[in-house]
């Protein structure tokens, strides 16, 4: 065999093992057919990585990924949620890891009404990083949210309604952390001096809005509602809140509120206890706390849902008055409750 045949089959092999290597290293190796996500712990090494890999089937052997690894100068391991896309390079994949280019978990507050919630909200979001458990032991812990400037009472106020982009391996602190950030970010100065005029400081702003966020979902009742609540303030009258009552009891879904459960003992029970309750009975809506802060000036002191049933409501500025549209709420609530029993009978 001539020395030029020799020469061209070293190079031919030498392009072959070129073009295996780089379609091992840079080709669609990567599979995603057991689930989106790899999720790294804090205390996960090398080989445990590595194992998650194999057992979720998203790369075929150890070999290559080892040798992408080295390459890449892959040691240092990064805790979060991965995203694996279906088809991707092993070099795609190592890189990833390597520079800790998480994705994100996405956390929609709403309305959450007490840390239990909330923690378990954080449980099902971050199944296999910040668990339930160690969500409500922060919250329940005057010690860990002094550092917000919050207490147990009072720590849900900052819990604002945003969508959140949390890292999956955060701790109970750092998820805390980003919900202080917006809420400061939320009270500007101009904020901040419409609490001032109300003499209410911004917590206390968001404790009567979660009052008002309970009472109605319309936006035009929220802002006389919360004009009711803060001429009850100034008349130094109790504020009488049903939600109040309702929170004390913990059954969110309690359609009518009765006698027995405005004579609750709690601090939180506004019809025992003069002034705001000590902390917010949910996380209400911006649009709630907009309504406190740009209450209008009002002389009502009541109001009670219309007796017409159609979503609205009734305010005055007296007893009688009040005491009369009452009445007629009560009796047609109750005609409609016969009405439900006799069909129910049939």
């Amino acid at each position: 065999m001539s020395k030029k045949k020799i020469i061209s089959g070293v190079i031919l092999l030498l392009l072959i093992i070129a073009g295996f290597t780089g379609y091992k290293v840079i080709g669609p190796s990567v599979s995603n057919k057991n689930g989106k996500f790899i999720y790294v712990k804090s205390e996960d090494n090398f080989t445990a990585v590595e194992e998650k890999l194999l057992s979720q089937k998203v790369i075929a052997d150890k070999n290559w990924f080892r040798r992408v690894a080295g390459w890449l100068k892959f040691k240092q391991i990064k805790p979060g949620r991965y995203e694996i896309r279906n088809g991707m390079s092993l070099y795609s994949l190592v890189k990833m890891l390597r520079n800790g280019n998480h994705s994100p978990v996405k956390l929609t507050i709403v309305k959450e009404r007490t840390r239990e919630q909330l923690a378990g909200k954080m449980g099902r979001k971050f199944d296999t990083g910040c668990d339930s458990l160690e969500m409500i032991r922060f919250l329940s812990s005057n010690d860990s949210l002094a550092r917000f400037e919050a207490d147990t009472n009072t720590v849900m106020a900052i819990v604002m309604p945003y969508t959140y982009e949390i890292n999956w391996s955060s701790s109970a602190g750092k998820i805390m952390q980003q919900f202080h950030t917006a809420y400061k970010k939320f009270w500007t100065e101009e904020r901040k001096a419409k609490a001032g005029k109300l003499n209410l400081t911004p917590l206390q702003v968001v404790i009567l809005a979660s009052i008002v966020d309970e009472e109605t979902l319309r936006k035009d009742d929220k802002y006389k509602i919360a004009s009711v609540y803060l001429n009850r303030l100034k008349k130094d009258m109790k504020l009488e809140a049903d939600p109040t009552a309702k929170f004390v009891t913990r059954n969110f879904a309690l359609g009518r509120i009765t006698g027995s459960h405005l004579k609750l003992q709690s601090p939180y029970n506004t019809y025992l206890n003069k002034g705001l309750p000590p902390g917010p009975i949910c996380t209400p809506s911006i649009e709630s706390i907009e309504a406190v802060l740009d209450s209008p000036e009002t002389d009502y002191i009541f109001f009670v849902a219309s007796y017409k049933f159609d979503g609205t409501t009734i305010f005055t500025s007296n007893y009688p008055d009040h005491s009369k549209y009452v009445k007629l709420f009560h009796a047609e609530q109750n005609r409609r409750a016969d009405s439900l029993k006799k069909i129910k009978a049939k």
